[in-house]
């Protein structure tokens, strides 16, 4: 071949050596002490570290602790990475499986929501039925592809799986295999066990039920570890619950002749997705991870089908609009995470049934995130980043503590266990519900940013599920609004008290208390003009002006008849110390209106 004039030389190397190639200058490299240095200024500024503290605590300072005990760093580095206990990655390929939650208590009317679920975006369904009704399962699925568009059931009596056993037993045709029979021995027995005319306990059905399912070519069994997180479970606790859950599962289908292989198949694992977007992918990938691992020690192969229900628990009656921003989080977290099927939880359904708006917007927040954004495109997009592989490997080692506790108690069907891990529960739930309370953990719309004037949308009643939702103290002082306003004395200008003002205003809203603005005001006697009579008062202003004048304001409104003088800021020397109560930052948001209230309500 002759060389052609003008041509470009050849290339010494095809790529450079590994670890030489510099996409960046000289200039724009740093490392972790610029870090520091940049983080440390920003958080002196905001007053949440000390001028003689060295940039390095920056570390401690921004760093959390999960309900688990685990310790997230505010970045990842690439140390992260070493000494890790487990390993692997999700193996979903393209998108995940779109399952619209349908509430069936008319079967019509519930056979024309499923359809255009299925129509508009849905791939599959999963079916809550009310307990109320004998249902006519060949009207509730009428229209629907049974072999392309799989079906599973939420939260199940047993009279509930033998009927929608009985009726796919006489299907014409094949069955997708993804349909799930969904009987939940665990939940059944734990949760909510029901008494059958027949005596037949679930225990007594648990392997007629896998052999029905084994022969129709579908799964049979459920995992439901939303139940679990329903109760308020904290990650690792709903993991090893679920694994431990599998294992006894695997070892009661062993012993009717299942080998571990079919055995495994025939269950599918729920757990729940929250709007705490990289501990939800961490505890999908962990909860892989986990399940691999028994697998591998039973002498099985095979893959966890794995189906995300996006929180009900998170979810708030109040402002549902936010729920909508809670849930597509929760499934942006559940599809990176490899999950194999989605459900987004309708906005609405902590108001009753969802309607076509609802449910609507839920099927498309996966589309959405399928089609447009792209996230189903890469396999396991997460998968290599040292914050999200340290938080994988926290959570699963945590969730194997867990399942070691469980099975040193008996296994998950010992009732010494099963009262073990209720009792960690409870733990948790108290431990997450004072988080709530001092509004450490906010909730938008709940107990923080609360709108006193909103008009809930009306919604039918649904079948009746138990969860504990996080925000349920808040939302009770909601539902029963005081009768009382509390006077707000704001003192100077608009520009001085509006800061305070705003943050009591709004403290006080989310207990169900509305207030009386004094407005712009200059003295006392300006005060004391737009004074009332309330019970209550909220003194809101500067601390100089606390100072200036604060005391005869609270010794005049007391003598206007005012009975109990609160503070918007902290008591002092320097502010004012005459005051029954106050409110600042980090206040026991709960425990200080259940005080309000009852001062108004003397």
């Amino acid at each position: 071949m002759t060389d052609l004039e003008g041509g470009l030389d050849e290339p010494e190397e095809l790529q450079p050596a590994e670890g030489s190639l510099k996409l960046v200058g000289a200039d724009d490299a740093y490392d972790a002490s610029a870090w520091e240095a940049a983080t440390a200024a920003v958080l002196r500024k905001a007053r949440r570290l000390g001028d003689d503290a060295p940039d390095s605590d920056v570390w401690t300072a921004l760093a959390r602790t999960t309900l688990d005990g685990i310790e997230v760093a505010p970045i990842g580095q690439q140390a992260d990475l070493e000494g890790l206990t487990t390993s692997g990655r999700p193996g979903r390929r393209g998108a995940w499986d779109v399952r619209t939650q349908v509430e069936v208590v008319d079967d019509g009317a519930a056979n024309e929501a499923l359809l255009q679920d299925l129509e508009n975006g849905g791939t599959s369904l999963l079916l809550h039925l009310s307990e109320e009704t004998q249902h006519d399962w060949s009207a509730l699925l009428d229209g629907v592809l049974l072999d392309l568009a799989p079906v599973a059931l939420d939260r199940a009596s047993t009279g509930q799986v033998e009927a929608f056993a009985d009726f796919l037993e006489g299907v014409d045709g094949a069955l997708h295999p993804g349909t799930n029979l969904s009987f939940d021995l665990q939940t059944l027995e734990m949760l909510h066990s029901r008494v059958r005319d027949d005596g037949a306990t679930a225990r007594d059905l648990f392997a007629p039920v896998a052999r029905r399912g084994f022969q129709l070519g579908v799964r049979a069994l459920v995992v439901d570890g939303t139940a679990l997180h329903d109760q308020g479970a904290s990650d690792a606790q709903e993991l090893g619950w679920a694994v431990a859950t599998g294992v006894a599962y695997l070892r009661l289908l062993a012993d009717e002749g299942f080998s571990a292989e079919h055995a495994a198949r025939l269950v599918e694992f729920r757990l729940a997705a929250t709007d705490e977007q990289f501990p939800t992918i961490a505890k999908l990938r962990a909860a892989r991870r986990l399940w691999a691992r028994v697998l591998e020690a039973s002498g099985a192969s095979g893959e966890m089908s794995l189906h995300a229900v996006t929180s009900r628990a998170m979810t708030s009656r109040r402002d549902p609009w936010v729920n909508m921003l809670r849930g597509t989080v929760a499934a942006f977290a559940a599809g990176v995470g490899g999950a194999d099927a989605v459900t987004v939880v309708p906005f609405d359904e902590p108001l009753g049934a969802p309607d076509a708006f609802g449910r609507r917007i839920a099927r498309n927040t996966s589309s959405l995130l399928i089609e447009e954004s792209h996230v189903a495109a890469v396999t396991d997009p997460a998968g290599g980043s040292y914050a999200v592989e340290k938080l994988t490997d926290d959570l699963a080692v945590a969730g194997w503590a867990e399942l070691g506790r469980i099975e040193a108690a008996g296994g998950a069907l010992a009732d010494d266990a099963r009262a073990g891990v209720k009792e960690r529960v409870r733990a948790v739930r108290a431990a997450r519900d004072a988080q709530v309370a001092d509004r450490s953990r906010p909730l938008t719309g709940v107990s923080e940013f609360p709108d006193l004037a909103e008009v809930l949308p009306e919604r039918d009643d649904r079948p009746h599920r138990y969860v504990h939702h996080y925000g349920w103290a808040f939302e009770d002082m909601r539902a029963q609004p005081a009768e009382r306003r509390v006077f707000l004395a704001t003192m100077g200008p608009i520009s001085a008290h509006t800061a305070r003002a705003t943050f009591a205003t709004n403290l006080l809203a989310a207990g169900g208390v509305a207030v009386e603005s004094a407005g712009a005001t200059s003295d006392v006697a300006s005060v004391t003009a737009a004074y009332a009579g309330q019970p209550v008062v909220c003194l809101a202003g500067t601390d100089a002006a606390y100072a200036e004048w604060g005391a005869d304001l609270v010794a005049a409104l007391r003598a206007a008849g005012a009975s109990y003088v609160v503070l918007a800021g902290k008591p002092g020397e320097k502010t004012v110390t005459d005051v029954d109560d106050s409110c600042a930052l980090g206040v026991d948001a709960l425990g200080f209106l259940g005080r309000i209230r009852e001062e108004l309500a003397r």
